[in-house]
């Protein structure tokens, strides 16, 4: 897996295995079940296994298609035992998440500062995922500007000068109720000028439905655009996976008014429904970024799906 600046990361086992236990206790326990023994691969094994899926949240679309691929290969003899059954289902799984990109996101790779914007609805972590990026970016070396952008509430501003100070980074900041995208240029323009990495912006917790607030946040991405190329070069939406689909629900309508890049998947240690995660990644069509695994600075591991899944089912 990589960083969001491209630097190679080990892949995390088991701090996803950590953060997963209580989907895996009701996920991987219903699977070993099914699959014990030498149980032969019928309808009725597909079946309870399609129940199991359901119950941790994977979605009833992500579930059919991996059904489907798993029945086919019954119905051409290529799957005969559980211990193939099992291995395939995980393939089929990891299939369904959205590929990272290949490249930076609107071709940041070498521009500084990389702007970052991060949304989500009040009350998933927002504030505390910002937090643990700037501490993440920290450190590898990359120098951060937090900009407090959510100027609708006294309090996000004070939530977000708290991280800073943890994470060691600078803050930009205006007096509560004031022009957000003014505070976006002020912030990146103290960037530019200190020669930092990274500006991460913290913007108003938007409800999909308050378009005013929509159109604030168009505003700040005009404003970000005018001083670096291609800025905002990543538009992290923050969701907390407790919400299960209605996390998947908030994603769809961020998705299509914010042009999100990237989902960061916070309290995923807090839910037994962490398939919601293969939902969103594949019906989005959109990378999974980050998971928050704890309360920690350092519990904001990056995601892999191959490591997502072992941790599931091994």
């Amino acid at each position: 897996m990589i960083s969001l600046f491209g630097k190679p990361e080990p892949t995390l086992l088991e701090r996803l295995k950590e953060s997963v236990s209580k989907t895996r206790t009701e996920l991987a326990a219903k699977v070993e079940q099914i699959l014990t023994g030498d149980r032969p691969v019928d309808p009725a094994l597909l079946a309870q296994l399609e129940s199991a899926l359901f119950s941790a949240d994977i979605g009833v679309q992500t579930t059919k298609d991996v059904l489907a691929a798993l029945r086919e290969q019954v119905n051409e003899h290529k799957l005969e035992g559980s211990a193939s059954l099992k291995s395939e289902l995980k393939r089929q799984i990891v299939r369904m998440f959205a590929a990272p990109p290949a490249t930076s996101p609107n071709g940041a790779a070498n521009i500084s500062p990389r702007v970052i914007f991060v949304v989500g609805v009040n009350g998933v972590g927002k504030t505390t995922t910002i937090g643990k990026l700037a501490h993440r970016l920290r450190a590898e070396g990359r120098s951060v500007v937090l900009c407090a952008a959510d100027t609708f509430r006294a309090a996000a501003i004070e939530q977000l000068e708290i991280w800073a100070k943890r994470s060691g980074v600078e803050i930009v900041k205006q007096k509560s109720g004031s022009d957000p995208a003014s505070v976006v240029f002020d912030a990146i323009s103290a960037a530019r000028a200190r020669s930092a990495d990274a500006v991460i912006v913290d913007t108003a917790g938007r409800l999909h439905t308050k378009s005013n607030l929509m159109a604030e946040l168009e505003k700040m991405k005009r404003t970000a655009a005018k001083l670096v190329l291609g800025a905002p070069h990543d538009v992290l939406l923050v969701l907390d996976a407790t919400t299960g689909q209605n996390g998947l629900s908030q994603a769809r309508e961020f998705t299509s008014l914010a042009g999100v890049t990237g989902i960061v998947l916070t309290k995923l240690d807090g839910t037994a429904k962490g398939g919601i995660v293969v939902a969103i990644s594949r019906e989005l069509n959109l990378p999974i970024q980050f998971v928050g695994t704890g309360e920690q600075m350092d519990d904001l591991v990056p995601f892999d799906a191959q490591t997502y899944v072992n941790s599931l089912f091994d």
